[in-house]
């Protein structure tokens, strides 16, 4: 049973960060192990929350303990997602250095979560140097969205074209594949929304329908699931279009589900079998 590493936020109501990523990939059949960078009652959505961001000590101090059982050795993929504080990236490159000493064949697919282009950044002003400069670098894998994309290249992303080339641009910094989350380009079909997933080899283009909600966590989901994905095709040198459509019907299922809910949160739980049968399939297309 492949083993992950995640080292995130987590919230005790509703789902984002470890609170989105772990049940899903242990309902797909992951043994997975949640460290935590800030533990909220909730997340900073609803504009107010309470509870503490962790020290970087503290989360170095977790990982230590693993260590020191002699598990991460058994670490096959290490994810991160949305930091907390700035120090912490830290702990997330010593993270990772130590899991692929300890098991040189370990992945690790980083979320470089910053914002959007409809709300912008959400994050310290501190925190996207420090992805692009430090911890991207490292990675295997990272999932951005577009506007995340745009500033980890320095480039205008909008079309497939620039979407494209921003990736492979991406892929110069270190990581092998790139996950573009939630692709929005003028010339789509319309109702659709589309991923993208590019790596040496090519570059492939998935469209489902586009429902018309947003849920925070939705994209921490994505992003775990693409790496569980990766791991179950035999990691980075495995059929990125097979990881994607995989993914892409999931997250395709647990939107729908929620929407049909009405709820404010994430079905994660009403939906748990789009994890391992999602219902229906959607064509990936080789596009380079």
């Amino acid at each position: 049973m492949p083993s992950i590493l995640s080292i995130q936020s987590h919230v005790s109501y509703g789902h984002v960060g470890n609170s989105a990523a772990v049940f899903p990939l242990q309902r797909a059949g992951f043994e997975v192990w949640p460290v935590h960078t800030v533990d909220f009652s909730n997340h900073t959505g609803y504009g107010q929350w309470r509870g503490p961001m962790i020290p970087a000590t503290d989360v170095r101090e977790v990982i230590k303990g693993i260590d020191e059982l002699g598990k991460l050795d058994d670490v096959d993929a290490i994810i991160s997602g949305y930091q907390g504080g700035s120090d912490i990236a830290d702990v997330i490159i010593e993270a990772v250095a130590m899991a692929k000493q300890r098991n040189p064949k370990a992945i690790y697919s980083c979320d470089p979560v910053m914002g959007n282009a409809k709300s912008g950044c959400h994050v310290s002003d501190d925190i996207p140097p420090l992805l692009r400069d430090k911890v991207v670098p490292v990675a295997d894998v990272i999932t951005p969205n577009q506007f995340e994309l745009g500033y980890l290249t320095g480039r205008e992303v909008n079309d497939l074209e620039s979407t494209i080339a921003a990736a492979h641009a991406a892929r110069e910094m270190g990581p092998e594949a790139v996950l573009v989350t939630s692709v929005l380009r003028p010339e789509r079909k319309e109702g659709e929304i589309e991923m993208l997933a590019v790596n040496g080899s090519g570059a492939w283009l998935v469209a489902t329908p586009y429902l018309p909600l947003k849920r925070n966590g939705s994209g921490d989901v994505t992003a775990a699931l693409f790496a569980g994905n990766l791991l179950r095709g035999r990691g980075i040198d495995g059929d990125l279009s097979v990881a994607l459509g995989n993914t892409a019907a999931s997250i395709f299922e647990l939107l729908k589900v929620t929407h049909e809910s009405g709820s404010g949160e994430l079905e994660l739980v009403r939906a748990q079998e789009a994890y391992v049968h999602p219902e229906q399939r959607f064509e990936v297309t080789k596009v380079q």
